[in-house]
């Protein structure tokens, strides 16, 4: 697992613990430190956890590295 991996991996972790307090709490963590979801950082970190999503269905197809 490569350092790009390991930062997906993180973000997606930092997106779903967030979509679990909204589907819980109903609270939105992520916006609520950064601004609202309407938020420039707020909207940047929603972005690259999109983006981390879509780079961790390649790890789905990968091989084992052993």
């Amino acid at each position: 697992m490569n350092w790009i991996d390991r930062i997906a991996l993180i973000l997606l972790i930092v997106g779903g613990l967030n979509w679990g307090s909204v589907g819980l709490f109903q609270y939105d963590l992520v916006g609520a430190l950064f601004g609202g979801m309407s938020g420039i950082i707020s909207r940047i970190i929603f972005t690259l956890v999109g983006i981390a999503g879509l780079w961790c269905i390649s790890l789905l197809f990968r091989g084992s590295e052993d």
